[in-house]
């Protein structure tokens, strides 16, 4: 930048003297040198904190990682690299198998625990009949052991044939306790329910739920539109679920995406960076074009200066390092679509912010003269 207004106040010096016929001596021409120093510095002072520029800018996008929800080896891959696909396209099978069995053995057991569920009902009345029959049995014991005990005491029988009967009252008392428990347990059985379900077959209908949901899960797809732009993946791989290593990176198609770039600005220039500033942007890849822009949102946070609170104190070295401003600007410019750029092209962005609008024209003349000077480069 101040290479071209060096050589454009040059060529203004030359032609002023050339046609106002000024002499060269030492006082026109070290005149002209202090005049143009005085004048370079000023316009680029003013200039730089006004209309702040960025040579480092971005496009951004945001990419999504590609993790199974479940470890197995992969079977197909169909999709293809940069191709364009739909939410829900497939984009790599795992071997089901395991999984379809844990699915058929579970639903298996939920049959099996729904009829024995619908036998509750009558467990619990064959457990009342038993407990009828066994307390029917024990009042029949008690009172032959009473009849036994009366004729004992006026001499009728012996001890021996008075124990019997006494021992055969208590087993049908115990008898009478073990039936009761058991209708217990029938009743508790009866009555435990979980919304509505028996518990056991809810806690089936539980494992059953999450295993569909790992079933269905062998199939990976797409979470919206988008592309794969590189595919890597081929069969045989063993996927895994721990989401440490994806298998894919997938590129949304997000529109909104597509028109906003970030640049980072010196510090210096920070009271100058306003949402709703107008912006321009020059691509390297579209020499001698400027488009239209707008700042859309001025970065609260600078990634440089950020730490963790760790077991050790900050050094001189964590808060030597200068961060600059991040800003992201919307193009606004229609031309712009009918340029065909990569996501994350490089891009220099120009902001003009509402001070000293009257210099601006002078920002907006050197980042042409810029854009037009992309079109010259050298390969090494």
């Amino acid at each position: 930048m101040e290479t071209l207004l060096l050589l454009t106040y040059a060529a203004l010096c030359v032609i002023i003297f050339k046609v106002f016929k000024i002499p060269l001596n030492k006082w026109t021409v070290p005149t002209a040198v202090l005049g143009g120093i005085i004048f370079i510095t000023l316009i680029i002072l003013g200039m730089n904190y006004n209309f702040p520029f960025s040579e480092d800018g971005k496009q951004a996008f945001r990419t999504v990682p590609i993790v199974s929800q479940v470890r197995g080896r992969v079977i197909d891959v169909p999709v293809k690299a940069n191709m364009p696909l739909n939410k829900g396209d497939v984009l790599f099978r795992i071997d089901p198998t395991p999984f379809q069995a844990k699915v058929d053995k579970l639903r298996a057991e939920i049959k099996q625990a729904s009829q024995n569920a619908l036998s509750l009902d009558s467990s619990l009345n064959q457990a009342t009949a038993d407990l009828n029959k066994a307390i029917a049995d024990r009042d029949q014991a008690k009172r032959e052991y009473s009849r036994y005990a009366a004729g004992h005491a006026q001499g009728a029988f012996s001890d021996q044939m008075v124990d019997t009967r006494l021992q055969t009252y208590k087993a049908a008392e115990a008898t009478v306790a073990a039936a009761q428990a058991q209708v217990e347990h029938a009743k508790n059985s009866v009555n435990s329910v979980i919304n509505g379900e028996n518990t056991q077959v809810a806690s089936l209908m539980a494992q059953l739920r999450r295993a569909e949901f790992k079933l269905e899960n062998t199939v990976v797809r797409a979470p919206s539109a988008g592309y794969v732009s590189m595919v890597g993946l081929r069969e045989g791989t063993m996927s895994t679920a721990l989401g440490l290593a994806p298998v894919m990176t997938f590129v949304p198609d997000d529109e909104q995406s597509k028109n906003t770039y970030v640049a980072a600005f010196r510090q210096n220039a920070t009271l100058r960076l306003k949402p709703g500033y107008k912006a321009e942007l020059l691509f390297p890849s579209i020499p001698g074009t400027v488009f239209s822009g707008e700042v859309e949102q001025v970065l609260p946070a600078i990634g440089e200066s950020q730490f963790q609170g760790q077991g050790k104190l900050l050094t001189t070295a964590d808060v030597a390092n200068q961060g600059r401003v991040l800003v992201m600007v919307k193009a606004t410019d229609p031309r712009l679509a009918d340029y065909k750029l990569p996501q994350g092209a490089q891009v220099e962005i120009a902001v003009y912010s509402d001070h000293l609008k009257e210099i601006s024209i002078i920002r907006k003349i050197l980042i042409r003269m810029s854009s037009w000077e992309n079109y010259v480069y050298l390969d090494h």
